[in-house]
């Protein structure tokens, strides 16, 4: 029985942490309580045509609540977005449309929909649910010169996700995602998501992500910028009628 001890930490000390743990530790890293920004979003098509929209955002408790605001261009000026994330029931999510003078809510159908004709989905924009997943630990991986974990990661059939897998590279040192390949239903590649953090106190903030639907040919460009954390926003902005209010 010790042998069968000894050999059984032996192969746990090769073979490191799992899937699961792995992906427990990203969760449990440290995130600000809230943080703001000002944001560009640069859309290119398959063309090279390019639209980019200038977005204010402030989120709380690691982005499970989220409201944006778009300020241009001028089409689109006054767009917002709110986002409540539950653990028990669906999330919230709702659009404020003002030439419509109209709340659109984004239903469970809906999540797998573009984001303001991005590369993102509404899906996209949410934290993954820690236990809503299936994870598997692949070989480490380099990025450039940055050495990765690299999971794979499987939605269960409970959370009707617009993909049927994930592949992620997380960074060793800070636990930060550095790059990821989403497969459609049918398992074929359908985005490569590209990231950048940078640290703020004892965080590591995402400052930049770059998205290409492989299938489209149609890239999306967020960057982050005016980064605050820890300023001290209230939960009670986070309600459907601040929606209609532009940020000052």
């Amino acid at each position: 029985m010790k042998i069968l001890c000894i050999m059984l930490v032996i192969v746990y000390v090769i073979l490191g942490q799992t899937g699961y743990e792995i992906a427990k530790m990203v969760e449990d890293r440290a995130t600000p309580k809230d943080q703001s920004s000002k944001t560009t979003m640069i859309l290119t098509n398959s063309k090279g045509r390019t639209r980019t929209s200038t977005i204010y955002s402030k989120t709380l408790s690691g982005g499970e609540k989220q409201i944006l605001w778009f300020m241009a261009p001028a089409d689109d000026k006054g767009v917002a977005f709110l986002k409540i994330e539950h653990e028990e029931k669906d999330d919230e999510m709702r659009m404020w449309l003002p030439a419509f003078k109209k709340i659109r809510r984004i239903t469970a159908k809906k999540r797998g929909d573009s984001f303001m004709g991005s590369d993102l989905s509404y899906e996209d924009m949410s934290n993954r649910d820690l236990e809503e997943n299936e994870y598997k630990r692949l070989e480490d991986d380099m990025v450039d010169s940055t050495v990765c974990y690299v999971l794979e990661v499987v939605p269960k059939k409970k959370v009707k996700s617009s993909y049927s897998k994930h592949k992620s590279w997380i960074n060793k040192e800070t636990l930060t995602a550095v790059k990821e390949e989403s497969f459609d239903k049918k398992g074929k590649l359908k985005k490569v998501k590209s990231f950048q953090s940078t640290r703020m106190r004892d965080y590591y903030i995402l400052s930049s992500v770059y998205v290409k639907d492989v299938q489209k040919n149609h890239t999306t460009k967020v960057v982050f910028e005016d980064l605050k954390v820890d300023t001290g926003i209230e939960e009670k902005l986070f309600q459907e009628k601040n929606l209609k209010r532009l940020p000052q």
